[in-house]
């Protein structure tokens, strides 16, 4: 029997969340029957870089690994400037430690770095010496690619990393990790909205 959580993604919403990010990610899990929650800070209204105001669904401090699918982390100014959002970060080493996944692309991934969850897991980000700057220790586990999943250890979360130019590239691990689409849709949906290859939309339609 499918539970409520196992169709629940939690979204982090905070001042200057970069809208585009995770535009594909959530449109496309909404429908093929997820629900996305947003969760802030606090239950106070944030605004995004595009100048949108977000309510949040939920509190941080009411946010429940088993509760959830997923947790995505965007960027925002707030990862470079300040430990305003390591709370995030310390709640993805909750979801981790749970067995429950979570997505982060952008700045996201340096606020894991500096939280010690990306030392021992294969990652990626915008480019290494972003990362390095944090002063991190999982330098040998960078990948130069557009987006990277890593499994997790027996009994820990998968994680989902990306650079901020690779928001598709981003949803397409997030529909890998969570089976939203069989592989060869999946691979079908990638071509479509990154390469505007419009043979795929037949694929997706189930030819």
């Amino acid at each position: 029997m499918t539970s409520s959580s196992d169709r629940t993604v939690h979204l982090a919403v905070y001042d200057t969340f970069a809208d585009w990010e995770t535009g594909h990610t959530t449109a496309h899990l909404a429908q093929n029957g997820y629900t996305v929650r947003t969760v802030g800070l606090t239950r106070e209204p944030v605004t995004t870089m595009g100048g949108l105001r977000i309510q949040p669904d939920l509190a941080l401090d009411e946010l429940r690994p088993q509760d959830s699918a997923l947790l995505i982390l965007t960027g925002a100014s707030g990862w470079d400037t300040g430990d305003t959002l390591a709370p995030f970060a310390r709640a993805a080493r909750g979801f981790l430690d749970a067995g429950v996944p979570v997505a982060a692309i952008c700045g996201a991934t340096a606020g894991l770095a500096r939280e010690g969850l990306l030392d021992d897991r294969a990652h990626t980000s915008a480019v290494s010496f972003y990362l390095a700057a944090t002063g991190y220790a999982g330098g040998a586990r960078y990948v130069d690619a557009d987006a990277v999943t890593d499994g997790g250890a027996a009994g820990g979360g998968g994680l989902i990393t990306a650079g901020p130019t690779e928001p598709v590239a981003f949803a397409r691990e997030v529909f890998g990790l969570l089976g939203v689409y069989d592989a060869k849709k999946l691979d079908a949906w990638y071509r479509l909205f990154h390469d505007s290859d419009a043979s795929a939309y037949e694929v997706l339609q189930g030819e």
